[in-house]
């Protein structure tokens, strides 16, 4: 299923590229990126350079994000460049600002689903994960940031209006990006149960978090109660619920958003 729609993805990056940004000149982010310049430039096809750019950050991705990351990303980076191979690249509209927006988009959301599911487009996506797990940085910031120079690559070979649109594209990737893998944002959840010890050692055997322990009475039935604390991410609080409601039906659950975390915490 994961990787249905890693390929599903690579395609909705594919007809972004091919159908909104490539007709017009205007690059996208990351090593993509670079490969849509050198293919306007170069007689090399652009899913061929794709792939052979990516080669060295797939080596790194392997080291650094593990065998599985590593897979579903090899994966992306052949179904991608085969795609960018066969679809053509003829422009839906003539307009380059609403190809500019909706080829951000687009790729964006293909960018964002493939990040959802333990894989990665690719090129600049891995050094973002990477730096985005030591940092609390978000992916799509980091993307945008390292992204500033193929701005400047496409101004100084083309022209700054085309750089501009270029910025626009790479910007609204970005959000979208954010938007769908939300991977890095924090959330603090406070549960208070009658079940706390059944609930902890759960917890501590299938989500690799820290939890503090205190305890509590209610306040009108002047029942003991635990309060159990703990800082994960998004998507694992739903796996956090099932298993206190496994445990507790009637336990009390405050989910509110980390603004930031100092001290350890387990990225991966």
């Amino acid at each position: 299923m994961k990787n249905l729609i890693i390929i599903i993805g690579s395609l909705i990056i594919a007809f972004g590229f091919n159908c909104f940004l490539v007709p017009h000149g205007i690059l996208s982010s990351g090593i993509s990126g670079i490969a849509i310049l050198l293919g306007i430039i170069t007689p090399f096809d652009t899913g061929l350079l794709n792939f052979v750019l990516n080669l060295p950050l797939l080596i790194l991705g392997y080291f650094k994000l593990g065998k599985k990351i590593t897979i579903n990303t090899l994966i992306c980076v052949i179904s991608l460049s085969l795609f960018l191979y066969f679809i053509p690249a003829e422009s839906i509209t003539d307009n380059i600002l609403l190809s500019s927006i909706f080829g951000g988009i687009i790729s964006g959301l293909g960018v964002g689903m493939i990040l959802k599911y333990s894989g990665t487009s690719g090129g600049l996506d891995i050094i973002a994960i990477i730096v985005s797990r030591s940092s609390n940085i978000s992916v799509g910031l980091l993307l945008t940031g390292m992204n500033g120079i193929i701005v400047l690559i496409s101004g100084a070979v083309f022209n700054w209006e085309i750089a501009l649109y270029t910025l626009l594209a790479i910007y609204l990737s970005g959000k979208m990006v954010d938007t769908i893998y939300t991977n890095h944002e924090k959330l603090t959840m406070q549960i208070v149960t009658t079940q706390g010890e059944l609930i902890r050692q759960e917890l501590m055997q299938s989500i690799y978090r820290g939890i503090t322990i205190t305890d509590g009475y209610g306040g009108f039935t002047q029942e003991k109660k635990q309060i159990l604390m703990t800082v994960v991410t998004r998507y694992e609080t739903m796996q956090i619920k099932q298993i206190v409601r496994k445990h507790d039906e009637k336990a009390f659950i405050n989910i509110f958003e980390t603004v930031e975390v100092v001290g350890e915490f387990a990225r991966n």
